[in-house]
């Protein structure tokens, strides 16, 4: 079957913007390393369900992985929520570095 070598829980990545956020969705994914040697990684749409080197059967990773990205916390799925204390503080930085009229 394999052995898991890397499993990444779904997350969405933030990157500071003036005046906002910029969210970056990131799907989990598991990277096995198959019997044989072969190293394969998958994530909830992975296509390809079996070892390219040995034809191992792989898919219940696929499902588990889909799984798990079905039963996420809100927190997790959408950060941008949970963001308002964080905005309020980056709207005064932005009002302090742009002030109005200062185009």
């Amino acid at each position: 079957m394999g052995q898991i070598v890397e499993r990444v829980q779904a997350h969405y990545e933030s990157c500071e913007v003036p005046f906002g956020k910029v969210y970056e969705w990131h799907p989990a994914y598991v990277a096995l390393e198959c019997d044989c040697g072969e190293k394969v990684t998958l994530t909830a749409t992975s296509t390809t369900t079996t070892c390219s080197g040995c034809g191992a059967e792989l898919g219940t990773f696929v499902h588990d992985i889909g799984e798990r990205e079905g039963r996420l916390p809100d927190k997790l799925t959408h950060p941008w929520f949970y963001d308002a204390r964080d905005r309020a503080q980056q709207h005064e930085h932005d009002e302090a570095a742009y002030p109005k009229g200062s185009r």
